[in-house]
């Protein structure tokens, strides 16, 4: 792809070069598994491998004094564990480990922090919705599947294989989640949390999951994004069998707004995954822009009614496949949610529990695209 080329994709995910549209990616090649580059000031940018089609996600370490701050911690697989074991011994030069951060409760981002906390001893700090969340996760290992999950999937347009073979894997959160610390230390919206010479603000997303954690260094504007702000793909935003009528992409669209209104232009964003950027407000105002455009399509489609699972096509720029179904399925109730909660669509339950979605006001088939 060009530099400044943009794709907006149907899902939402637009991937920008480095040019005229104002993202730019200053580190160069990103670090192999154990190594480390100097992201900024006191700030190194490590790498750990996934095995999925998103094969990594990036952790940092935060120079504090004669240790280090460690932010997000990979999977639990034995790859991350010798990826650590090389950094803990190489780029970290063998020194102490003060405290653990995850942003957030996601296995690619909390996996390793028992592992971590307990080899190293150091504490762990999270938000308190997402620690609680990620124990309560982690506590559904080898419960059988609840029936509240097989009405919620059947209303959403599984059929009985799929939802057999969900009952099967349910519980698997746990197996990618190292034993988690018994306790914590809680951040919160607005904390200060003191590292090494510098101060990192404490700032709270939402949508994605349900209380993110950034970390924004005023001095120099750098910022710890998580998965709140990415640079080439939008972070999942689902609906879950927890809380089937929850409406997460409103919540995700007023964190955009947040950030928008609170990050300066110049801000020098460190992502969970892709490489670093500057050029947040561009972003951000791409990822609301995605998501708009996908409800404005998707309503237009409910034209005639349509179960969850049958309005991946307006949503999504690729097939959906097994492997993610679940995510796909959920994000498409994030966007019906949101559209039955402006009053554009609603739901009809029929007598087998199936959902069907149709527009309030149906809109004509040969309506344009409004401009993005």
């Amino acid at each position: 792809m060009a530099d400044g080329a943009v794709i907006t994709t149907q899902d939402g995910t637009v991937e920008a070069g480095a040019g005229n549209r104002g993202l730019t990616y200053p580190l160069g090649t990103p670090p192999e598994p154990g190594e480390a580059v100097q992201a900024a000031p006191g700030v190194l940018w490590m790498r750990l491998p996934l095995p999925m089609s998103l094969n990594h996600i990036n952790v940092y370490a935060i120079e504090d004094g004669d240790g280090w701050v460690l932010v997000d911690t990979g999977l639990n697989t034995q790859a991350s564990l010798e990826a650590w074991e090389a950094a803990l011994a190489g780029p970290l030069q063998g020194r102490p480990i003060t405290r653990v951060i995850c942003t957030h409760m996601h296995p690619d981002h909390v996996g390793m922090a028992g592992w971590l906390c307990e080899r190293t001893g150091a504490p762990l700090l999270m938000s308190r919705l997402e620690y609680i969340t990620c124990r309560l996760l982690v506590a559904d290992t080898g419960r059988p599947a609840p029936e509240e999950g097989v009405r919620f999937l059947r209303a959403a347009g599984w059929d009985e294989t799929r939802i057999e073979t969900w009952r099967r894997e349910f519980g698997r959160f746990g197996s990618a989640v190292s034993p988690m610390p018994q306790s914590y230390r809680r951040l919160s919206e607005g904390d200060d949390v003191a590292i090494g010479d510098g101060v990192w603000h404490v700032v709270i997303g939402n949508g994605h999951c349900p209380e993110h954690v950034c970390l924004w260094r005023q001095s120099d504007g750098v910022f710890i994004s998580g998965d709140q702000i990415l640079p080439r793909i939008s972070s999942n935003v689902s609906v879950w069998p927890t809380e089937p009528l929850q409406d997460p992409l409103a919540d995700w669209l007023t964190s955009l707004d947040k950030l928008r209104g609170l990050l300066p232009t110049n801000t020098f964003v460190l992502p969970a995954h892709g490489e670093p950027f500057t050029g947040v407000h561009t972003r951000l105002d791409a990822l609301k822009r995605g998501h708009e455009t996908g409800l404005r399509r998707l309503e237009r489609s409910l034209r005639t009614p349509k179960r969850a699972i049958d309005v991946f096509s307006s949503l999504f720029a690729r097939p959906i496949g097994d492997g993610v179904f679940g995510m796909a399925t959920g994000e498409s109730l994030a966007h019906l949610n949101c559209l039955e909660n402006r009053g554009l669509i609603r739901r009809d339950r029929d007598a087998d529990g199936v959902d069907w979605w149709v527009a309030v006001n149906p809109q004509p088939l040969e309506a344009p695209e409004p401009d993005a």
